[in-house]
């Protein structure tokens, strides 16, 4: 166990943070069948087919495919950025707020000072399950409603200064329903929130 701990109301607000974002969502950081591998760092969180397979002949026929697939695109990336800047409790050098804004951006940014405060990061690769379960595409501002399984199992978190890890406790690690809210701006789609379900997946 490392010898520098979480303490006082930030190591409250990291557990909390954690549980409900990954839920997150997850989060999540961070959350579906959970990989018993290690990560590295800046791996990419794992997608469903559903968002990194090629089109069927019958989901080329659906004129909502293309916005399916783009917004799903970027909540992958936004899982990515959002993974990087919790493995080392900043943002720089990621690409957070290309991807996100609004709550979800808030949150993150949140999430972050409280590691940084704690001197922790947290490293892992969250399994996320994203399915578009709502479209809107006529309207002036394209909308669409994502649900998710997030599995953070595998994150854990890490002393920034020994490199040693810090347990979470099991009630941190879990898969958890997450419904996420996005918009395109112009070309391009922005995750505003992600609600976390009090409910496992």
């Amino acid at each position: 166990m490392a010898t520098t701990r979480i303490r006082g109301r930030y190591r409250g607000q990291l557990k909390n943070s954690m549980r409900a974002l990954f839920i997150a969502g997850c989060a999540a950081l961070t959350v579906t069948a959970c990989s018993n591998e290690p990560s590295s760092t800046d791996a990419k969180p794992t997608p469903t087919k559903s968002a990194s397979e090629k089109p069927s002949p019958t989901a080329s026929a659906d004129p909502q495919a293309a916005a399916k697939k783009e917004v799903l695109a970027t909540y992958s990336k936004f899982w990515a950025a959002q993974t990087k800047a919790y493995s080392q409790a900043s943002i720089s050098g990621t690409d957070l707020k290309k991807y996100a804004t609004a709550d979800a951006l808030s949150r993150a940014e949140g999430d972050v000072a409280s590691l940084k405060k704690s001197g922790v990061v947290v490293k892992g690769k969250p399994q996320i399950h994203p399915k578009v379960t709502a479209l809107a595409v006529d309207k002036k501002v394209p909308a669409a409603t994502i649900t998710d399984c997030v599995d953070i199992s595998q994150w854990k978190q890490i002393d920034a200064k020994t490199g040693k890890e810090e347990p979470l406790g099991k009630a941190n690690l879990r898969r958890d329903v997450a419904v996420v809210s996005a918009e395109k701006w112009g070309d391009q789609w922005m995750i505003l929130k992600i609600d976390p379900q009090a409910r496992k997946c």
